[in-house]
């Protein structure tokens, strides 16, 4: 059995070798090995040789790699001379056999590549066809041709292959021209490119000028709308601040209820309503503070006495012998004897006397209660016409309480026409008479 491989030529599959094909290639071994026996001998008995023979086989659709390990093979052993009469006889017959149709080709193809094969065969065969054909169809035309059109047909061919030269001449000139007119165009071309690329690079420069002038416009707007935003803030609180009243934001006095309250702090004292000192004095700070800024207001300086506001230790300092008259107690001062307490808060009657005095000179005040600074009373005088002492000194909680409550609600009064006069003097206009 041999164990030999044949592959496709076209598909490289393996091909399953035909009994006639396997036999025809023993016949050739078996003639000689009867042929010569003696050769057979010799060769058994001399060295064991090897031969080696290659030849290239057919390409096969394999890649350059595949060629390199398929396209050959080699035969081992002591090649022989295979020109014997026996099988140069096989081989003619089966020459004989297939030039005249009685056998079949045996060749290493599939079935599948045969067919592809046949294919393109009858292709081929069909274009030759169609050649012959022609060739045939022109002799004819060729015969029917007469003697006198064969000699006649190249003074013809002369005549129109001059008016083909003619006609070539032409359109070689055209040709130039229209060269030269593409050489023109082309450079027309260029130089418009030329400036369409210089007309871009500007266009370009442009743009990136226009956007930052367009960036600085935007901040330069961003701005002024800012300074406009708070130009406008700054106007709304200027009108805002012209319509405010400041004493009357600062100094808020009350005085429907049994006591004088100013900011919040009680003056003065009655025996069911208990008030610590400390709230008495910081309502005495603040009732200094009020008198003190009311005097600022109207550019005067006191007599005789000048006022300190400190808090809940507001005092008045005599002017003659440097004497502090205080404002604030701690309930420890002797109510039977003239302390600095009220002798305090007499002065800080003769020092708002003053003040109106200095006020009436060019109004009327119109004040509810009338003072009288040297006896230290406070007056109703739009009412019953009674008197209430300002001290403490043999003097009763709800009498010295009424006292300071005049005293307040005076003060409200020349609050409300210091408003008045404060708001009139911002506005430009003359202050009317309260």
């Amino acid at each position: 059995m041999s164990s030999n491989l044949f592959l496709c030529q076209l598909c490289n599959e393996p091909l399953k070798l035909s009994q006639t094909l396997c036999a025809l290639q023993e016949e050739p071994l078996e003639s000689q090995r009867c042929a010569s026996p003696s050769t057979k001998t010799a060769v058994s008995e001399e060295e064991p040789q090897v031969g080696t023979s290659s030849r290239p086989l057919p390409d096969c659709g394999r890649t350059s790699q595949e060629r390199t390990c398929c396209c050959t093979f080699t035969l081992l052993g002591k090649t022989t001379s295979l020109r014997t009469l026996n099988v140069i006889q096989n081989t003619t017959l089966e020459l004989s056999e297939i030039l005249s149709g009685q056998k079949d080709v045996d060749h290493p193809l599939c079935v599948d590549c045969i067919d592809n094969l046949l294919m393109q065969l009858d292709a081929q065969i069909t274009l030759v066809e169609s050649d012959n054909q022609n060739y045939r169809s022109f002799l004819e035309r060729e015969s029917l041709v007469s003697k006198e059109e064969r000699e006649a047909m190249p003074m013809e061919l002369c005549a129109e292959l001059r008016v083909l030269e003619q006609e070539e001449a032409r359109l070689v000139q055209e040709l130039k021209d229209i060269d030269q007119h593409h050489a023109r165009i082309a450079a027309e071309l260029r130089a418009a490119q030329a400036e369409s690329k210089e007309l871009n690079q500007q266009k370009e420069q442009d743009l990136m000028e226009y956007s930052a002038l367009k960036m600085d416009q935007l901040e330069l707007m961003d701005q002024l709308s800012s300074v406009e935003n708070q130009l406008e803030y700054a106007q709304s609180q200027l009108r805002h601040l012209r319509k405010t009243n400041i004493f009357d934001i600062t100094f808020t006095i009350l005085d429907e209820g049994p006591l004088g309250i100013i900011n919040n702090f009680r003056l003065g004292c009655l025996p069911g309503i208990q008030v610590g000192w400390g709230e008495i004095n910081a309502a005495w700070g603040q009732t200094a503070l009020l008198l003190f800024t009311l005097a600022k207001t109207a550019r005067m300086q006191f007599q005789r006495y000048q006022l300190v506001p400190r808090g809940s230790h507001s005092y008045l300092r005599s002017l003659t012998n440097d004497e502090e008259l205080l404002l604030f107690s701690d309930g420890s001062h002797n109510v039977f004897l003239n302390n600095k307490y009220d002798r305090g808060m007499k002065a800080f009657l003769d020092c708002l006397q003053q003040f109106v005095d200095e006020v009436e000179k060019t109004e009327c005040l119109f004040l509810p209660y009338r003072i009288h600074v040297n006896e230290g009373l406070m007056q109703d005088s739009s009412g019953s016409g009674e008197c209430y002492s300002i001290r403490t000194h043999l003097n009763t909680e709800e009498e010295w309480a009424k006292a300071l409550k005049f005293m307040l609600t005076d003060l409200k009064f020349i609050l409300a026409w210091a408003s008045l006069r404060y708001l009139c003097t911002k506005e430009g206009t003359k202050p009317n008479p309260f």
